[in-house]
Formats: structure tokens, C-alpha cells, sequence
């Protein structure tokens, strides 16, 4: 999903909320059907966050946020508080702001290295594999005495 299409979606939904009408009355014309403007205020703004999460590269909350929009307006078109006429294209607007963000976490930091610990590898500080704690020591030169 691109900014600019969250941004659309924002718009969008900021232009329900006003109706979409003129500023004259016609008598002909039915009124548009209108969101509840708490919900099309409160559907903008979360657009809008979804638009700043894509815009910084953060997929993940971007996405995380998409689908909790989408949640909210699943749960209004389940209470009755949607228009009937609004109905397809907000929810496929939701539905495909949702699907088009991809989450890509960013892959776990690689622990430190160990430290050295002298286990016989080498390093000098005289804790050699196989030797110490005093077992062996003064039994390896058994050539003394024979001369």
C-alpha cells in the first residue's frame, strides 16, 4: 500500500463524512447517505496513521493498524450504523487497504559472541583441556634416576 493510497482512503472517508453534497439544497434530490461523522472522524484519523506508519517503513504497524480500521467498520456494518449504499465501498476499501500493506519484521538480533574461556584452545592463559586441578602433575618424567 502507498501513502498515497492511504491517503486517498482517507480522503475518501473524510468526504463521506461531509456528505458530499453541495451547498444549496435541491429539492429533487435525495439526500446522500451519510456516516456518522464520529466514525468517518475517527475512520480519517486512523487512515491517516496508517499512511504515516507506511511513509516511515513500518509495515508492521501500518498493517497492525489497517486491520484494527478494519475491525471497526466490520463491527459498524454489523450494527446497522452504515449506510446501505456505503456499505461496498467502504468495506472493500478497508478490506484492500488491510491486504495490500505487507509486514516484514525485521530478523532477531545475532547474539554476541561468547567470550573465550580457555578450554585448550590456545589462548595463553594457561588453562589447557585435560590439565589442572592438580591431577597428574609431577608423574610425567619417568626417565629420572636411571643414570
Amino acid at each position: 500500500m502507498t501513502k498515497l493510497g492511504a491517503v486517498a482512503l482517507a480522503a475518501a472517508l473524510a468526504l463521506v463524512a461531509a456528505g458530499c453534497g453541495g451547498g444549496t439544497k435541491q429539492q429533487a434530490a435525495p439526500k446522500p447517505p451519510r456516516l456518522p461523522r464520529a466514525l468517518a472522524q475517527s475512520w480519517a484519523q486512523q487512515a491517516n496513521a496508517v499512511a504515516t506508519a507506511i511513509a516511515a517503513g513500518d509495515g508492521c504497524t501500518a498493517q497492525a493498524r489497517a486491520v484494527s480500521l478494519r475491525q471497526q467498520v466490520i463491527a459498524a456494518v454489523n450494527a446497522h450504523r452504515i449506510p446501505a449504499q456505503l456499505l461496498e465501498p467502504l468495506t472493500s476499501g478497508v478490506n484492500d487497504l488491510a491486504g495490500r500493506i505487507s509486514c516484514t519484521p525485521a530478523p532477531p538480533p545475532t547474539p554476541p559472541a561468547p567470550p573465550p574461556h580457555g578450554n585448550g584452545n590456545g589462548n595463553g592463559n594457561g588453562h589447557d583441556k585435560g590439565h589442572g586441578h592438580g591431577h597428574g602433575h609431577g608423574h610425567g618424567n619417568q626417565d629420572e634416576g636411571d643414570g
